[in-house]
């Protein structure tokens, strides 16, 4: 771990088998034969159990010798390399608590869908990853496993609510880690950990039954990475074992695309939210550099009228009284209400209220996919914020604040988030600029229903111009 007077940032990375290679470096490394899959895996290990000591970033170990209930085919693309599960998706053997001290600790039978194409696809998890009580708020801060810190600052927060599997690919422990995305925790904590997050459309990827049952299907699974190219393998290699034939594919992308896009760019709040100077200035240098790489750049109003807070509010109140009183139906055996935290309760308390409200908000975002599509005729891509403000410290969106402060506190860090969760629409996180003190600073991009290739293609172009840092600057911790 290294010090200066501002930061004190956190490194795995060593001289090891897995040395400084991204996913991509550690497959050429497998293919040449210069690495075997157990060296990786005992280091991925070494490196998790040294780092989380600072990191706080597991939730269970895997076991190392357990049987998992998917087996990797015999040409599995990514045989051996290891990986993290966040801590709502089952893992057959191992507990899935939801970063909640209501849900018992009890093994899962199976593993979920999604969790079942990483083993088929031959990643090796070596942990499951820490989470804010289910997922409900952008900072990994529960109290049933305490904060989970950023490496490249540990004063502050990861994001979330993929903030465990996001402060452990940062910090070099593994090349990919699972994320899921309901409001933004793809996107959020890749933007706080510096790293690329990519929400994929909806459909592409699969999850639980329960989750598509929602009135609006929000969620989607994916993975975060340090680099564009371990973000565009791992969809090339998903589309193989599960290819979605409603959906343009993604395919083998490798290279910037060659045509020129036009690209809207937002930099205003929703309903005047307010949007902080560093996060202005790198959304403003992202649009600089496109236009400078020939793209045609245009200043646009965000593309959803200020409704659309207090609709999403109203959606993420009905989630939070569902799963208060929703009991073992939603929650699984064992679920003890009296247990859950003052965030959850809060929002399940304000749902009562905001009753006879909800149906009109619920038909307005189910009409969102079409309206956010329109948004999008007159632009192929469209460039904004992740977050309205560089990451916060640790505690600002913790378990132990009011209700009423959390609830602002939140509204006002990931307004441009959860926009493309209710459109079904793709969106990318990538880690463009760094603050004076080193923290990392994420812009989005999206494009419209099934187009990730271009997002991706954009991506590598981005990456190519203005590389980003892989790792924190510090010593292995």
């Amino acid at each position: 771990m290294a010090s200066s007077a501002t930061t004190t940032t956190v490194s795995a990375v060593t001289d090891d088998a897995l040395g400084c290679h991204d996913l991509c470096g550690l497959l050429e490394q497998l293919a040449r034969r210069e690495v075997c899959a157990a060296e990786l895996q005992a280091a991925a290990v070494v490196r998790a159990r040294r780092t989380n000591e600072t990191l706080n970033a597991v939730a269970v170990w895997v076991d190392p010798d357990a049987t998992l209930d998917v087996a990797p085919g015999p040409d599995a693309p990514f045989a051996g390399v290891p990986t993290l599960v966040k801590d709502n998706d089952d893992l057959a053997g191992h507990s899935t608590r939801q970063g909640s001290r209501a849900l018992p600790a009890r093994p899962a039978s199976a593993s979920s869908p999604f969790a079942a194409h990483l083993l088929e696809l031959g990643l090796a998890p070596v942990a499951k990853t820490t989470m804010p009580e289910f997922g409900l708020t952008a900072s990994t801060e529960s109290s049933l496993h305490g904060a989970t810190a950023n490496p490249w600052d540990v004063r502050r927060s990861a994001g979330g609510s993929s903030g465990g599997s996001a402060a452990l690919v940062a910090a070099g422990v593994v090349p990919l880690g699972h994320a899921n995305d309901g409001g933004g925790s793809i996107r959020i904590p890749a933007a706080c950990c510096g790293l690329v997050g990519l929400t994929p459309t909806r459909g592409r990827t699969v999850d639980r039954p329960e989750v598509q049952r929602l009135p609006v299907r929000i969620r989607r699974q994916g993975v975060l990475t340090r680099t564009v190219r371990d973000t565009a393998r791992f969809y090339a290699e998903l589309e193989k074992v599960a290819p979605v034939p409603s959906l343009p594919p993604v395919g083998d992308v490798r290279a910037p695309g060659r045509d020129r896009l036009r690209v809207g760019v937002v930099t205003a709040g929703i309903k005047g939210l307010p949007v902080d100077e560093p996060t202005t200035a790198v959304v403003v240098a992202t649009a600089t550099l496109l236009e400078r790489l020939g793209h045609h750049v245009d200043q646009v109003p965000p593309p959803v009228d200020d409704g659309f807070g207090p609709d999403f509010l109203h959606l993420w109140l009905l989630i939070g009284f569902g799963l208060q009183y929703g009991g073992t139906r939603v929650n699984g055996p064992g679920f003890d209400p009296s247990r859950t935290e003052r965030f959850t309760r809060g929002l399940a308390s304000r749902a009562v209220g905001a009753a006879p409200r909800m149906l009109g908000s619920l038909r307005r975002l189910r009409r969102l996919a079409r309206d956010h599509e329109a948004a999008l005729e007159s632009y192929d891509l469209l460039l904004s914020p992740v977050l309205g403000h560089v990451p916060p410290p640790l505690g600002y969106l913790g378990p132990d604040v009011e209700f009423g402060e959390h609830l602002v506190r939140l509204l006002r860090f990931i307004s441009f988030t959860p926009v493309q969760n209710v459109s079904g629409s793709p969106a990318m996180s990538l880690p463009m600029g760094r603050t004076p003190d080193g923290l990392p600073l994420g812009v989005q991009l999206s494009a419209p229903f099934g187009l990730e290739r271009r997002l991706l293609e954009v991506g590598y172009e981005l990456e190519e111009a203005a590389p980003w840092p892989l790792t924190p600057s510090g010593t292995p911790t």
